[in-house]
């Protein structure tokens, strides 16, 4: 029997983007209105450091260094007159630690000569800055100035294309310049906390929770994977899954019986 989702009969296949914009802005500003970051800072340099550090990296990992790392470094000149070797003992935990210990240190240096050890506001300024790519620069610009920018990480990049924000986007730029596009200017600096707690949680990278998601009724991959064609051609691959294993346990089952014959006929062939 075909399993059919209780909520199938609101799947919109037609759905236009700037409809499922406003869907996906309707329900985050009313159950999300003021998402925040996962990292732990007190201040835009303890805030640049983490997001440095956080490149394939956890939220929680780089939260389990940070107390000490940023109680030993509370200022950029404190960082840029350490060493290498010591902040590497401080970060050896967290992935690519030989290169960010670079990062940081070189970040550090630059805001002390080039930034009066003040974290410098506009795009152009924080790319400069050793460890600062797109990404990091947009959050800095989004969290600590409140500028309408989107971060695009692996968590953003994702679910904007399975719930039908993004179209074809190939690349973190692709995929800022669709949401930015898209999305009204005063909810982008939030939008992206909205996309990477979802995917955290729920909209995860192998097997979404499309269960618990309170999306579905916008969601393209939902509605794409929902569908009677969909759900059919998966009922049948399971259903040849299942015949396949069934059938390598009745050849494994014969292979047992086949073996437990030979035994004593090759004990008889030694005799």
């Amino acid at each position: 029997m075909l399993a059919t989702p209780a909520n199938k009969i609101y799947l919109n296949l037609n759905m236009l983007k700037t409809d499922r914009y406003k869907a996906f802005v309707a329900y985050f500003s009313t159950h999300q209105p003021d998402p925040v970051t996962e990292l732990h800072y007190d201040s835009p340099f303890e805030l640049l450091m983490a997001v440095i550090l956080s490149a394939q990296c956890t939220d929680k990992r780089i939260n389990q260094i940070a107390p000490a790392l940023f109680a030993r470094y509370p200022t950029p000149e404190t960082l840029a007159a350490s060493t290498t070797e010591e902040v590497y003992s401080y970060i050896k935990s967290v992935s690519y630690p030989n290169n960010k210990t670079k990062h940081l240190l070189g970040m550090a240096k630059m805001l002390v000569a080039e930034f009066n050890g003040i974290v410098p506001q506009g795009m152009e300024d924080l790319q400069k800055l050793p460890g600062v790519g797109r990404k990091t620069a947009n959050v800095i610009s989004a969290v600590i100035f409140q500028e309408p920018a989107m971060a695009v990480d692996t968590h953003v990049f994702r679910v904007s294309n399975r719930i039908g924000l993004t179209n074809n986007a190939k690349t973190p730029l692709a995929t800022e310049l669709q949401l930015t596009k898209y999305l009204p200017r005063e909810f982008l600096s939030v939008a992206h906390h909205w996309l990477i707690l979802h995917g955290r949680y729920i909209c995860v990278a192998r097997t979404p929770k499309c269960n618990i998601c309170p999306l579905t009724h916008f969601c393209k991959y939902f509605e794409q994977t929902n569908t009677e064609t969909f759900l059919r051609k998966k009922e049948s691959a399971d259903l040849q899954k299942a015949r396949k294993l069934q059938k390598n346990k009745k050849l494994n089952q014969l292979a047992v019986q086949l073996q437990k014959l030979s035994v004593p006929n090759a004990v008889a062939n030694t005799d």
